[in-house]
């Protein structure tokens, strides 16, 4: 990953500012925080600080991932979503185009992942060790080829939702971890955050903001 990081350089997609929050559409192949080496400083948060200083990270997207992030522009703000993620008081939709036909229309997998050490980054599925991962399914639209699918993550586990389509055995299209074949053959990683809905810190009213999948 360190010798390839060219990430896109678009302007800042903003989708809602206000005096507690920032949500941000963030693009495929942009780092949320900064690896290890100067190489790997520019991210979605280095950039979102040079505009608003105050702002403060709450949660990560993968870097190849793509789409709804927030960020708190309060200590008390940060706390409060904290706690929202923590106690999964959010709720998350992605858009994935996955390999083949993914059947039925709606399911849910119900696997406990944990990081493959001798592989890591990458994370695999192991009942004695792993963490409970829970992802709902439900079909958009499919062909033979390919699937595209609403993904409901339960859980927020690393990677979860990359492992959990390849343990059904569709693997999410252009996935450099864990596609392989023509699975891989794709200009990027096909998983959007497409909403995130949550209590805004200061009241506690719902909010659900939205970002179109750009595939």
């Amino acid at each position: 990953m360190s010798d390839d990081y060219d990430p896109p350089q678009d302007p800042l997609e903003i989708l809602h500012d206000d005096h507690e929050l920032l949500f941000i559409n963030k693009p495929s192949g942009l780092l949320s925080v900064p690896g290890k080496g100067a190489h790997l400083a520019d991210c979605l948060i280095a950039r979102v600080q040079a505009v608003f200083p105050e702002a403060l990270l709450v949660h990560r997207l993968d870097r190849d991932t793509s789409g709804v992030m927030v960020f708190a522009k309060s200590p008390h703000a940060q706390r409060h979503l904290g706690l929202q993620f923590e106690k999964r008081g959010t709720k998350k939709t992605y858009i994935a185009r996955v390999f083949g036909r993914l059947e039925p229309k709606t399911g849910t997998v119900d696997l406990p992942l944990i990081v493959d050490w001798p592989n890591r980054p990458l994370q695999k599925v192991c009942h004695e060790t792993g963490k409970a991962a829970v992802t709902d399914w439900r079909v958009v639209r499919a062909s033979d080829e390919e699937t595209r699918v609403r993904l409901m993550p339960k859980t927020g586990r690393s990677h979860q939702l990359r492992v959990h389509m390849l343990a059904l055995g569709h693997p999410i299209l252009g996935d450099p971890f864990y596609a392989t074949g023509a699975a891989l053959d794709h200009p990027r990683l096909m998983l959007h955050s497409e909403t995130l809905q949550l209590r805004h810190p200061d009241g506690g009213a719902g909010m659900r903001i939205s970002a179109k999948a750009p595939f």
